[in-house]
């Protein structure tokens, strides 16, 4: 399979999950709205705005509306819903119920939602078929920083030893690690040296690498392409996961993954989660590191190393430079404390203290 059809296949899964929550657990003005955006927007975020109104127009049914059905509401009904309506709701958020389960909503989270509410309203406002966007008075929950985590140097090496040696597994792990331990240090090199996404990584074929020039192929958010360079180190983690797919046959399985499961098939995303908690949790008890968080290792390695905050938002591929500073320019705590003891506050000897000119 191709990079790119498993990308469209992967789509096309994300629009399946659409159109049924368009048919069944949607009003029938959210058509209009999901097809005006299809252009403008990826089929992911479209989902993940689906999802957040469907748990909006249920609360509003439920608190609002006098359990009126979700199907049945109107945009008269979306007219009549206040700020007020909006501000509980986020509130209702903390802690709510949804199809026979509880759920437990962050700063961060309540903030995505509120967003997938204000773009159907302005929508609809801007269309004229609603006289009033009362979600715009509703205020965005405060956001407050996360501490960036990440690996520091030490854990970065150790956290590939591990993967090379075992140290530190359960004999459980033990059973599989022998087996796995190539495909696992390539996948953790490749985070380490690159920083690409863990979509991205998943998403990988054999015939997207280039040796010649150490450089690769990626399918960014959206389906752009990029190519994306490694170093040596990355390129022999590679080649020796390469050189041992030949060696069981793997590489005749008939699947083109670059990254291939205990089944021959390509790899999961929850598979590449839990071997990176895996061999994290044994170098970084304290710390919860996920795929994401080696490539902020990586992005603020690479800032460090260039201080050019451009070069790092191309290289991790964000649109938005903003995005990279964010999450990477809060290194500039060791800038704070590289510039301790550069203002004196006292004569040294020599200094006869006289007036420096201006």
């Amino acid at each position: 399979m191709k990079s790119s059809d498993y990308y469209t296949q992967r789509n096309i899964k994300n629009l399946e999950v659409i159109d049924r929550l368009l048919q069944d657990d949607l009003p029938p003005f959210c058509l209009d709205y999901f097809m005006a955006i299809d252009s403008q927007t990826s089929t992911l975020t479209r989902l993940n705005y689906a999802h957040d109104l469907k748990i909006f127009f249920d609360y509003i049914c439920k608190k609002r509306l006098n359990g009126k059905q979700v199907k049945q509401l109107t945009l008269l009904d979306l007219e009549s819903i206040t700020n007020n309506d909006i501000e509980y709701f986020l509130v209702y958020l903390s802690h709510y119920e949804y199809n026979g389960s509880y759920h437990a909503c962050n700063e961060r989270a309540k903030a995505r939602k509120l967003s997938s509410v204000r773009a159907i309203f302005k929508y609809f406002f801007n269309k004229g078929q609603i006289s009033v966007d009362n979600s715009a008075k509703v205020s965005t929950p405060k956001l407050h920083e996360k501490p960036i985590i990440r690996l520091d140097g030490d854990e970065v090496y150790n956290i590939i030893d591990t993967a090379e040696s075992g140290d530190g597994l359960t004999p459980h792990q033990r059973a599989y690690h022998e087996k796995n331990k190539v495909r696992d240090t390539a996948i953790l090199t490749l985070f380490l040296g690159t920083g690409i996404r863990i979509s991205e990584l998943v998403g990988l074929n054999n015939s997207d690498l280039n040796f010649k020039d150490n450089s690769f192929i990626v399918t960014r958010k959206g389906g752009s392409k990029s190519i994306l360079f490694f170093d040596d180190d990355v390129a022999a983690a590679l080649k020796r996961y390469l050189d041992y797919k030949d060696e069981c046959e793997l590489a005749n399985s008939g699947e083109d993954a670059l990254f291939l499961s205990s089944q021959k098939s390509r790899i999961t995303v929850r598979a590449v989660e839990n071997l990176v908690h895996k061999y994290a949790k044994i170098v970084s008890p304290l710390k919860k590191i996920s795929p994401h968080k080696l490539r902020s290792t990586y992005g603020t390695a690479l800032y460090k190393a260039t201080g050019d905050i451009y070069i790092v938002a191309d290289v991790l591929g964000h649109k938005d430079v903003n995005t990279t500073r964010k999450h990477y320019a809060a290194i500039s705590e060791d800038a704070r404390r590289g510039v301790v003891g550069k203002v004196k506050l006292h004569r040294e000897d020599g200094d006869d203290g006289g007036d420096d000119g201006e």
